[in-house]
């Protein structure tokens, strides 16, 4: 594969608010928060930003609303290089979500998808020597398969990252090359309770049901690949952690980058967890400095 691998990144597209506070709030409940920002988001997007940082050409297929947020979602797509002829416009509002940050850098969020559930996957032109597709579930799984045959028909990789938690059609799961989960994702996926799973054994069991390869993110703990029948545990990097939100997306562009540009699975996935390494310890003023050269300084 090429050394600037072409990547489209078929997914969705969101206006992110990020509150700081001190605890999620319990059912009526209102808390006082000490922080808020605005950020671009959604997950199709924090993947595609991140592959295009990590050094690909990345393609962006999507859909905005025809409100104001439209234009801020396009002018961040062209700020982190990443291309959006792929980005359909459909009435009403674009998505967005809310996240609450907590002082220890975890989260949660709650996303109001808009127009990403109308996007139109037929219409959408895939660019030249494209080698990879990467999806996620923040978009329609009826969309996800239109683009899974049409990659596989076209000769595309084909990366699934299974997030957020849904059913994902066997079809879907035999199209793929790459599963991408973390414990709970591949906990509903098999229909086994998140407490106790075991992730060497979950991570075979997915292989199983379809994808050529998987790979069970563990956060701190580090991932478990499965790939060709054989086991690979990679520890994390140890770092101290500012915030952790983005941090999934990160790892998995930066994979997709460094896989589609001819390493070996194992090796892309280190690729991506010094990306998401340096991004959980960085503020997000500081994060557009996770480069392709930067990574590699890192490893």
């Amino acid at each position: 594969m090429p050394s600037d691998p072409v990547l489209i990144c078929a997914g969705s597209l969101h206006h992110d608010v990020i509150v700081g506070a001190p605890a999620l709030p319990r059912v009526d409940q209102t808390l006082t928060g000490s922080s808020v920002r605005y950020a671009f988001g959604g997950k199709g997007g924090n993947q595609a930003a991140a592959a295009a940082r990590a050094g690909a050409e990345v393609h962006m297929a999507g859909a905005v609303g025809s409100d104001d947020l439209a234009m801020t979602l396009r002018a961040a797509l062209d700020a982190a290089g990443v291309r959006r002829s792929g980005v359909q416009t459909h009435p009403g509002p674009s998505g967005m979500s809310v996240a609450i940050s907590l002082p220890d850098g975890s989260y949660g969020a709650v996303i109001v998808s808009g127009a990403n559930l109308l996007l139109r996957p037929e219409a959408v032109q895939f660019p030249r020597d494209c080698a990879l597709m990467l999806l996620q579930s923040e978009i329609s799984e009826v969309a996800n398969l239109t683009f899974a045959r049409r990659a596989r028909e076209a000769g595309m990789a084909i990366v699934l990252n299974a997030a957020p938690a849904r059913p994902v059609a066997p079809e879907l799961l035999a199209l793929t090359d790459l599963l991408v989960v973390n414990r709970g994702e591949a906990a509903d996926i098999l229909g086994r309770p998140e407490q106790g799973i075991d992730a060497t054994r979950a991570a075979e069991d997915l292989a199983a049901v379809g994808p050529a390869a998987v790979i069970v993110t563990l956060g701190a703990e580090g991932l478990v690949i499965s790939h060709q029948g054989r086991l690979t545990i990679q520890p994390a990097q140890r770092v101290k952690v500012v915030s952790s939100h983005g941090a999934g997306d990160a790892f998995i562009g930066a994979l997709a980058a460094e896989w589609a540009r001819g390493a070996s699975l194992d090796a892309a996935a280190a690729f991506g967890q010094t990306a998401a390494a340096l991004l959980v310890s960085m503020t997000p003023g500081e994060r557009q400095a996770i480069t392709e050269a930067a990574i590699r300084a890192r490893m």
